[in-house]
């Protein structure tokens, strides 16, 4: 009856996870904070700059508009639309560059069709079911004392932390393209560029931390539910 109460393995592995996730969320808004305060000597906008990126691997039918919010922006493939937020689009600091270029390089990516980006479509279909299903699943293996059920939700869960390593290589060649660029074009001076570079990795840690978080969920549950037994 205790286990029902209290959970030994949220302790020893979500927590410090969460933990983890938290350092890297603060890590991510102070960095941004300081080199959006910073502009470039160029004065070059992020919209600029996307466009930039865009001109380098020669595509012409995606557009950039701006978005509400801080940190809101994305590549929107559906639509070809790169959404920079209010501090990006019309900003020049050194923070707006830098994203605004990691941005432009999803959308290279999806010009190129980028392997990750297909393995990664390929199995979202089945991790949206997956993160839908997975509790429900295991809840009524446990309810209903059906072991199979308990380990098929664990299963679904699991590519929850699948998605998130393969989106991995995507975020991080987004950065590399980014950076590419930036030195490619003279965009930002090579001071300039190293702050931009501070801003994609602890934006890029971010999804580190993210897959440590599920993965550490998903530790919980094997051993919580195999656990019972013992």
């Amino acid at each position: 009856m205790p286990y029902l109460f209290f959970d030994y393995y949220y302790i020893i592995f979500v927590i410090p996870a969460i933990i983890f996730s938290l350092v890297i969320q603060f890590k991510l808004k102070s960095t941004y904070a300081k080199f959006s305060k910073v502009g470039n000597a160029r004065r070059i906008t992020g919209a600029q700059a996307a466009h930039m990126v865009l001109n380098y691997y020669g595509i012409s039918d995606v557009n950039i508009v701006p978005t509400n919010g801080t940190m809101t922006d994305h590549y929107d493939p559906t639509q070809k639309v790169i959404r920079l937020s209010d501090g990006v689009f019309n900003s020049s600091s050194i923070a707006a560059v830098g994203i605004a270029c990691h941005e432009a390089g999803h959308a290279a990516q999806h010009a190129e069709n980028y392997a990750p980006i297909r393995i990664r479509n390929s199995i979202l279909p089945v991790c949206n079911i997956g993160s839908s299903l997975s509790i429900p699943l295991l809840i009524a293996g446990v309810i209903f004392s059906f072991e199979p059920l308990v380990w098929i939700g664990i299963g679904f869960f699991a590519f929850t932390a699948v998605f998130q390593f393969v989106t991995l290589p995507v975020e991080f060649n987004a950065s590399n393209r980014a950076i590419n660029v930036i030195e490619s074009n003279g965009l930002l001076s090579f001071e300039e560029k190293m702050g931009a570079e501070k801003v994609l990795k602890a934006a890029a840690m971010t999804y580190v931390a993210a897959l440590a978080v599920s993965l550490a969920q998903l530790l919980r549950l094997i051993f919580r539910f195999t656990g019972r037994r013992r």
